[in-house]
This record gives structure tokens, sequence and C-alpha cells, in this order.
């Protein structure tokens, strides 16, 4: 049996073709079951909150804290208006009003990525700093409030502060979450983590 797509150039699936495709995709969702069941979960103390009991899809909520990026000895950003993600098995990822940006320190970037979630990112360049951070100029309905609002990699910049905590990067080079000691994992990111 031939399946076609009228609205999509022709696109042709055997029957033995989509069950070996279901095959592989069954074996991948057993394989990340596997990988749950083996995360060592840290127990969060008091004050502290563990990525792992975030949501997925991630919830939006406003930070309470005061967050800050300096950027070649520079003060990148200063807000008290932040807006955290919180996804399971992601530390947060801090949103920050663009009129709290020095968006003169910054350039649009070629690169965009998609996420489920929220939908196509645009990225931004410093001076020396490829793909520094990023934002959602038309989110998903989820992450409508933080349309434009800009996020930055930790890893990327000189220092970033949630009040006058120095954050820990995330692992990795594609997710942008901030560390810091309220917060527990252990986080998406690290080598073998790829299927969480």
């Amino acid at each position: 049996m031939t399946v076609a797509d009228d609205n999509c150039p022709r696109i042709e699936r055997t029957q033995s073709g989509l069950r070996h495709k279901l095959s592989g995709r069954l074996g991948s969702l057993k394989r990340s079951m596997s990988s749950f069941a083996s995360i060592k979960r840290t127990q969060p103390g008091p004050g502290q909150e563990s990525v792992w009991d975030y949501p997925r899809p991630p919830r939006l909520e406003k930070s309470l804290g005061r967050v800050r990026v300096y950027l070649h000895g520079k003060l990148l950003l200063d807000s008290t208006r932040a807006v955290r993600v919180l996804e399971t098995s992601h530390p947060p990822t801090f949103y920050i009003p663009p009129e709290d940006v020095q968006m003169d320190m910054l350039t649009p970037a070629s690169r965009s990525t998609y996420c489920e979630w929220k939908g196509s990112a645009k990225y931004y360049d410093a001076p020396g700093v490829q793909s520094i951070g990023w934002c959602y100029p038309n989110p998903t309905p989820l992450a409508a409030s933080i349309a434009n609002y800009m996020a930055f990699y930790p890893s990327k910049v000189d220092r970033a502060l949630v009040d006058d905590e120095e954050v820990q990067a995330q692992a990795g080079d594609f997710y942008g979450g901030w560390i810091t000691s309220n917060i527990v994992g252990p986080f998406k990111g690290d080598a073998g983590t790829r299927n969480w």
C-alpha cells in the first residue's frame, strides 16, 4: 500500500516501511524510558527546587529576583521583570524584556531554531560572540507572554547573576539554563542526557 499526501511533494511510504519507522520510534521511546528510570534525582533541600518537579510542557513564571548580565566588562542587561521558563530536567532559562537589555550591543544573527513549545527563535550576536542570545518574535500561545523577550547563554557572557549570585551555565551548547544554588538536578545537557 502506498500513501500520498496531496498537499506535499509526493511522499510515499510502503506498509512495511511505515512498520519499520514505527518500530524504530518505539525503540527510541523505550531507550528514553530506561534513561529516565536510571536517573538519580538530587533531593531538594529547604528553599531549593528540583528540575524534575518542573512540568512538560514548560511553565512560565515571573522571576522574583534581579537579573544582570555583563559582557566585555559592560552591563548588557539589568532587570527585575524577568520571566523564568521551567521545563522538566532543565535549569530555568531567564527571558528579559527588551527594554531592560542594551540592544545596541547586539546584532541580529542568521541562526534560527524551532522549539515545539515556544515556536521559532531568532538569534543575536555580540562583538566576538556568535549566537549569544535569542528571542521568540512570534511565539506559540503557550509562550505569548515572552514575545520578543531576550534569553542569553550564561556560558557566552562574562557574568550572569540572579540577585548577587553568579550563575553556572547548563552544560552543552544548545541549552541556555541558569544554575543557581537553589536549583538541583541532575540537569539535561551533560554527556549521556540526550534522550531525557
